[in-house]
């Protein structure tokens, strides 16, 4: 009887942590508009904005860029206390809600799909520098939201696109 309590408590608390620790349950109003950073936040949507993809095809290290994105790629797509997280092209699916995905944003589903259509994007300053804020309240986004950045395309030695932005449009917040 101790035995099955114990399996029984030793469950539920695993059960407890999958769903909370995940982020299923993120809590939304921690990223209050008046936490918004608005120099950062432009006003309507980029006519020019390109998928992941594109950008990842046809950028050069330097390129300028506006492209348009669904933050996700892995369990946890924000950098903590660094305005930066990936974005997925949004022609890839995500894991849909009725197929009880905890974390949907990790592309669990089609991870073959995400090289060449995932990019890293890191919000600077005027001068260049990053902003040491999660993105997530300074921009009032979460996972799955859709953005458009406009910045440059930074290409490493592996050849993975990062983009340093410095506008940022919120599409969708989810």
């Amino acid at each position: 009887m101790k035995l099955t309590h114990t399996l029984l408590t030793l469950s539920l608390v695993a059960t407890t942590a999958i769903f909370t620790g995940c982020g299923q349950t993120a809590d939304k109003s921690a990223s209050t508009s008046s936490q918004v950073d608005s120099d950062l936040l432009i006003e309507s949507e980029p006519a020019d904005a390109k998928d992941v993809g594109e950008v990842f095809e046809a950028s050069k290290d330097g390129d300028e860029v506006t492209i348009v994105g669904r933050i996700g790629g892995s369990q946890a797509p924000f950098v903590d206390g660094l305005a930066a997280f990936t974005i997925v092209d949004t022609g890839i699916p995500h894991c849909a809600d009725d197929e009880g995905c905890p974390t949907p944003w990790d592309y669990c589903c089609t991870t073959n799909q995400l090289p060449g259509n995932q990019a890293t994007v890191k919000i600077v300053d005027e001068s260049g520098q990053p902003i040491p804020k999660t993105a997530k309240g300074l921009l009032g986004i979460n996972e799955l939201s859709v953005v458009v950045v406009k910045g440059n395309a930074v290409r490493d030695d592996a050849g993975n696109l990062s983009v340093t932005a410095n506008q940022v449009y919120v599409k969708d917040k989810k």
